[in-house]
C-alpha cells in the first residue's frame, strides 16, 4: 500500500499543491516508520487507515481508473510475452514431414475408399481437434461429376492470417457446370494435398468428393536461450531461418533439421547410409543419433522411418566420393526422414547466425511425442 501511494505521489507531483505533497509525504514516512519498527498488527492497521485517508483527500483520482488498470495489466502481459518469445521460448509449428518420425508435420488419411468410415459427431470431432490435433473434412456429391484438377491452387490462401482457405472446382456430368467448393483449414503442404485431392478425381452422387482426416504438425517451443551461452552441438535439432540460403526459394521461412556438420568439417555419406565427418563414421553410439542410425541395415529406406542418411542422385552427395565442405561460421543439417527431406545434401551450408534455437518441448497435439527430449 505504501509503495502504491508513493507511485501515485511521484506521478502527480507536478500538479499537486505543496500542502498536498507535504501531507502525503508525512503519512508515507509514518507508515514506513511503523513497518521498520516491527509494529504490531493493530498499529499497522491504524497507519494504513491514516495513509488511505490522506491519499483519498489529496491524491487526484484518475478518470476511468478500472480501465486504466486493465490496460496497464494487458500491456505488461504483452511485453512479458514478447520478451519470453524473443529471448527464451518461441512457439514453432513443424511445417513438413522432413523430421519424421522424430517430429511430425501435417499428415492426412484419405477415407474415400473405406466403406466402414463414419464421420464422427460434433463432440468427438471437438475432442480430437483439441487433444490430438485432428480435423475431419468431408464433402458429399449431390450428383455425378469430377474434380477439375487444372483449377486447383497449389497453396491455400490465408484468411485473416490464421485459417487456410482453398477453393477446388468440380464439374458435374449432367450439364457440365463447374462449381467452386471451399475447404477450410486444409493442409499447407502440396505433397499432402496430392494424397486426398487429386486421385481419384471422379465421383458419383452420394459419394464423398472429399473425405479425409488431417492431423496437424507438432507444435513445439524453441529454446532461444541456451545458444546465447554455447555453440550448438552435433545431433541437436535446430530451428533456423532460410534467409541468405540462395538455393531455397522461400527466404522468409523457418526450417527445422538435425545438426550434422560444424564449421571447418567435411561431410560425406557412405553406401551404408551413415554420414562421415572428416572420414569418421557416425553411428548409433554417437550422441543424439541413437534412433537415426538404429535402423536395420538389411532393410530398404522407408518414408517416415529411421533409415540413416541416403545418397540422392539429385543432390550434391550422389556417391560416397562426393563431399560437402562446411565453411567456418556455418553448419550443415540433415532431416531425419532422409527419403523426403530437402536439406544440406541439396542446398549446402547455412550461416550460424541463421540459427534461432533448438527443439525444446512439444506442447500440442497430445501424442507419444508430447513433452521434451525428442532425439
Amino acid at each position: 500500500m505504501r509503495k502504491h501511494v508513493q507511485k501515485l505521489l511521484q506521478s502527480q507531483r507536478d500538479i499537486l499543491s505543496p500542502q498536498a505533497i507535504s501531507a502525503v509525504e508525512t503519512a508515507l514516512k509514518e507508515m514506513k516508520a511503523a513497518i521498520d519498527g516491527d509494529a504490531n498488527d493493530a498499529v499497522l492497521q491504524k497507519q494504513m487507515e491514516a495513509l488511505e485517508k490522506t491519499a483519498t483527500k489529496w491524491i487526484k483520482p484518475y478518470p476511468y481508473a478500472e480501465w486504466r488498470d486493465n490496460v496497464e495489466v494487458f500491456l505488461v502481459a504483452i511485453v512479458v510475452a514478447m520478451a519470453i518469445r524473443t529471448f527464451f521460448l518461441q512457439p514453432f509449428k513443424i511445417p513438413t514431414g522432413s523430421m519424421q518420425p522424430t517430429l511430425y508435420g501435417v499428415t492426412t488419411k484419405d477415407f474415400r475408399g473405406d466403406p466402414n468410415f463414419k464421420m464422427p459427431g460434433l463432440m468427438k470431432r471437438t475432442y480430437e481437434l483439441l487433444v490430438h490435433g485432428r480435423i475431419y473434412h468431408q464433402l458429399i456429391a449431390p450428383e455425378d461429376g469430377e474434380i477439375d484438377t487444372d483449377r486447383i491452387t497449389r497453396r491455400p490462401e490465408r484468411f485473416l492470417h490464421i485459417f487456410n482457405r482453398q477453393t477446388i472446382w468440380v464439374r458435374y456430368a449432367r450439364n457440365g457446370e463447374e462449381v467452386p467448393l471451399t475447404i477450410w483449414c486444409g493442409p499447407d503442404d502440396p505433397a499432402q494435398q496430392a494424397r486426398w485431392l487429386y486421385q481419384p478425381c471422379f465421383f458419383h452422387k452420394g459419394d464423398p468428393i472429399l473425405c479425409f482426416e488431417e492431423t496437424t504438425g507438432d507444435h513445439l517451443f524453441v529454446d532461444r536461450f541456451t545458444y546465447n551461452f554455447r555453440q550448438p552441438h552435433r545431433g541437436e535439432i535446430i530451428v533456423f531461418k532460410t534467409k541468405g540460403i540462395e538455393q531455397i526459394r522461400d527466404q522468409d521461412q523457418f526450417y527445422i533439421k538435425r545438426l550434422i556438420g560444424l564449421g571447418g568439417e567435411t561431410i560425406s555419406i557412405g553406401e551404408d547410409r551413415h554420414a562421415r565427418i572428416d572420414g569418421r563414421r557416425l553411428d548409433a553410439s554417437t550422441p543424439h543419433f541413437e534412433n537415426v542410425y538404429g535402423f536395420d541395415p538389411r532393410s530398404e529406406p522407408q518414408d517416415s522411418r529411421y533409415s540413416g542418411h541416403m545418397l540422392e542422385e539429385a543432390s550434391n552427395l550422389r556417391t560416397p566420393q562426393n563431399t560437402l565442405k562446411v565453411d567456418p561460421g556455418h553448419f550443415a543439417v540433415f532431416g531425419d526422414n532422409t527419403s523426403n527431406s530437402a536439406d544440406s545434401r541439396y542446398w549446402g551450408e547455412l550461416p550460424e547466425e541463421n540459427v534461432i534455437g533448438k527443439s525444446f518441448f512439444v506442447y500440442w497435439p497430445i501424442t507419444s511425442r508430447f513433452g521434451w527430449g525428442q532425439e
